[in-house]
């Protein structure tokens, strides 16, 4: 299974889920706060926010509850106020 983030091709297993895919490709964060901050995985559980990108188009999907699906297209996605 592969799964390309912000046009990188990343390999993943089945069942994982994109949190899975994007922290065993050694990427800890995929999303800005309006201050810069780097966020990625908090709860791992879907209770918080912090994991968010855009998966297929449509934004704010946390990656820690999505399994990812051979050809998703993931973006990362900032809240920066200069964005």
């Amino acid at each position: 299974m592969e799964i390309s983030i912000d046009g990188e091709a990343v390999p993943g297993l089945d069942g994982q889920t994109v949190a899975g895919v994007l922290l065993a490709a050694g990427r800890m964060s995929w999303r800005t706060t309006r201050s810069g901050a780097p966020r990625g995985v908090f709860c791992g559980i879907g209770a918080c926010f912090d994991c968010v990108l855009t998966v297929n188009g449509v934004p704010d999907v946390r990656a820690c509850r999505r399994r990812a699906a051979d050809g998703d297209e993931i973006r990362t996605q900032s809240r920066q106020e200069d964005a």
